[in-house]
Order: C-alpha cells, then sequence, then structure tokens
C-alpha cells in the first residue's frame, strides 16, 4: 500500500489500488480487495455486498495512473477528465479480488488515455475507457 502511495496521491478511504503486479508501455495489471469493513461501501447495495461499479472505474483510473508513474513517463498531477464509455456485466462481492488490466492508448505529458477490465477470478465484472488530463 505504501509503495501506491509513493506513486498517486489518492489515501485511504479513497485508495483503490493495493499492489501493481505489472507494467509496461502498453499494459498495466493491478489488484485490488475491497473488504466489508471499508466503512464508505456499507450504505451501497447492502443486501447484496457489492462495490458500486463508480468505485471500479476510479479503482481502474487508480491502477492506470500508478502504473504510468512506475513506468516513469509522466511526471505531474493527472486527474480523471472524462468517461468515454463504461459496461457493467456482473457485481463485485466484498472480500474478493479484483484484477484490473489497463491498456495505454495514448502517453504524453499532458494527457492518458486508457481503457481497462476488471476482473473477479476469470469473471468480467467491467471495462471502461477514460482520459486523464494533468492539472499540475
Amino acid at each position: 500500500m505504501k509503495e501506491i502511495e509513493n506513486l498517486i496521491p489518492h489515501r485511504n478511504p479513497f485508495l483503490y489500488v493495493d499492489e501493481v503486479l505489472s507494467f509496461s508501455q502498453e499494459e498495466i495489471t493491478g489488484i485490488k480487495t475491497f473488504s466489508s469493513a471499508d466503512s464508505f461501501l456499507n450504505g451501497s447495495f447492502p443486501e447484496f455486498g457489492f462495490v458500486p461499479g463508480v468505485v471500479l472505474i476510479e479503482s481502474l483510473a487508480q491502477c492506470g495512473g500508478a502504473g504510468v508513474k512506475k513506468l516513469g513517463f509522466t511526471d505531474g498531477l493527472f486527474a480523471l477528465a472524462a468517461i468515454e464509455f463504461a459496461n457493467f456485466f456482473k457485481g463485485l462481492p466484498y472480500e474478493k479480488p479484483f484484477r484490473m488490466i489497463v491498456q495505454n492508448l495514448r502517453l504524453n505529458p499532458k494527457l492518458i488515455k486508457q481503457t481497462g477490465i476488471g476482473y473477479h477470478a476469470d469473471e468480467k465484472i467491467v471495462e471502461a475507457s477514460w482520459t486523464c488530463v494533468r492539472i499540475q
């Protein structure tokens, strides 16, 4: 967790990446396990115990940002500026590992465009495409 905090500005309870498992110019892989003890999740789908979709998209974007920082390609502070699309296929239950595979579509000093798919086991949970822009 400390390594991720050195890469992106997010902190608990808004830090949605546990570890970047691999990174390259083309692809970033990371993981996050959301806990039922995470108080910010308690009011969302309380009868089902699912992580909200918006949190999953943020998790994908944070994973992509952390991976880009590990590459050493960009410097500065980037923020989510647009979500081009998002498709949800299943709910992600608490306590289950969320594996993220993020593709780098465009990387430059002012803009990052990525697309990603989030899985639990081999089941696709969500896919999305987004753009982040440098704000500082």
